[in-house]
């Protein structure tokens, strides 16, 4: 059977954990995911191990399931054959900070005016109206935010200790797929579209 997202388009311009963690979940909900990488390809691609240089094993876990294009987002060229996929898209999913993405023309307001129906989806670090706003954020990084490695210490008795599974940026990828989901039923019950801004990890 197909899954639940089935017919559903995704672009991915996501890097790192949080985003293609959530664009896994929905590729696997049945979703047609196109993942957008920079000439130089994702960081993870390096990560250990792995039998092929650049096909590290954790960019294969979370980004199996998913279509895949090159595209310099930095070069007007670029911009232009996103703006093309997006047209036609129902979702894109980005942790790139919104700062950066308005400087390329690829914020909601463009996005939108390409395609009312996009359902835009920003997972940040912080919130955008503070002093941390253009931070960028990891997950160890979040796990300090919200106290976890001094939450272990005190349940151990011993030293402040990260989560070593990156947890804040699965548990925000996981809110971000439900909040994604919620905008699909709204715009098929409403019509509309909506930004979703999902400040946890970067």
């Amino acid at each position: 059977m197909p899954g639940p997202l089935a017919g559903i388009r995704v672009l991915d311009l996501t890097s790192v954990l949080v985003g293609p963690y959530c664009t896994q979940v929905l590729a696997e909900m049945g979703a047609e995911v196109t993942k957008v990488e920079a000439p130089e390809g994702d960081i993870v691609r390096l990560i250990p191990p792995q039998r092929h240089a650049g096909m590290g094993g954790m960019f294969l876990t979370i980004n199996r399931g998913k279509r895949s294009i090159v595209i310099d987002l930095k070069r007007k060229e670029g911009q232009a054959v996103l703006l093309r996929l997006a047209r036609t898209a129902d979702v894109l999913v980005s942790n790139i900070r919104p700062a950066a993405m308005g400087r390329l023309g690829l914020d909601f307001d463009s996005l939108h005016a390409a395609n009312p129906r996009l359902v835009y989806a920003a997972i940040t670090g912080y919130g955008q109206d503070g002093p941390y706003a253009p931070k960028p954020a990891y997950d160890d990084l979040m796990q300090g935010a919200a106290l976890i490695a001094s939450l272990t210490a005190r349940a151990t008795g011993g030293e402040p200790r990260f989560a070593p599974l990156a947890m804040a940026d699965r548990i925000t990828g996981l809110m971000a797929v439900g909040a994604i989901n919620a905008a699909l039923v709204h715009r098929a019950r409403y019509g509309e579209c909506l930004l979703y801004k999902s400040d946890a990890a970067d």
